[in-house]
């Protein structure tokens, strides 16, 4: 049974276009993509830039994201999606403003968030949204203030120094047994736009380095993706980023 769209949130949803894993160029960048349901994307308020108090409307499934979204709606009739706060409950309130009081679903500036709470939907850089802290049972936990930082242990346990401007929300991310879920059988995987991944030992060996020999045969060398790179081992990730200067203590 379809469940019935309220009126003003109707505008929060958007026929999103299906990629199929293909970048701006139309070349794939990212293998095993294509097919899925069609799905709506929910809007979602990373920002929580609109002062004041807000109902929560209900509680719904986002097939976009592993977490819960909440519909709210503030005291002007404006309607707007949030990330769903475990604890929080239809018909409660929550707050957006610099001294709003320290409750799971208010969001204000992090230099006005006690030591020892936790958040989430961090901002890294004021006013530009959310980027940090938003997946299914996620949460940070504030630790020490310094001059224009915060610090904040991340759940990687990495400690990373944030703006104390940035706006940041109270509590933690719903639906912490998202990570227990079993998808069950292939064909959900197909529903969900995810293609088949084929061992590339039983390729041909044009199609990929382990390819080909006399029945099952190992890999017989160094373990290389399909265009002859390291596949295990090799460190990615680039040797310095602008933001390595914000980590106070690393993840490793």
């Amino acid at each position: 049974m379809k469940k019935k769209l309220m009126k003003n949130s109707r505008s929060l949803l958007k026929i999103l276009p299906k990629k199929s894993g293909r970048d701006n160029k139309g070349h794939i960048s990212i293998r095993h993509r294509g097919g899925r349901q069609k799905r709506y994307y929910r809007v979602i308020d990373f920002k929580r830039d609109k002062i004041g108090t807000a109902k929560v409307l209900s509680i719904e499934y986002d097939p976009n994201r592993n977490c819960n979204i909440s519909l709210v709606e503030y005291e002007d009739g404006e309607q707007r999606y949030i990330l769903h706060p475990e604890g929080l409950k239809i018909s409660n309130t929550i707050k957006t403003g610099e001294s709003v009081p320290i409750k799971v679903g208010n969001a204000l500036p992090l230099k006005n968030i006690p030591v020892g709470i936790e958040i989430h939907n961090v901002e890294i850089h004021p006013g530009q949204g959310a980027k940090m802290i938003r997946g299914a049972g996620l949460y940070g936990v504030v630790l020490a203030k310094e001059d224009k930082y915060v610090h904040v242990k991340l759940p990687s346990k990495e400690i990373r120094r944030f703006n104390k401007e940035s706006m940041a929300v109270i509590g933690r991310v719903d639906n912490a047994s998202h990570k227990y879920e079993e998808i069950g059988k292939a064909g959900r995987k197909r529903l969900m736009g995810i293609r088949p991944t084929v061992r590339g030992t039983a390729q041909n060996p044009r199609s990929h380095p382990h390819g080909g020999g006399e029945g099952r045969s190992g890999e017989g060398m160094i373990p290389k993706t399909p265009w002859g790179k390291i596949a295990r081992g090799k460190k990615t990730r680039r040797p310095s980023k602008w933001s390595d200067k914000l980590i106070v203590k690393s993840r490793k």
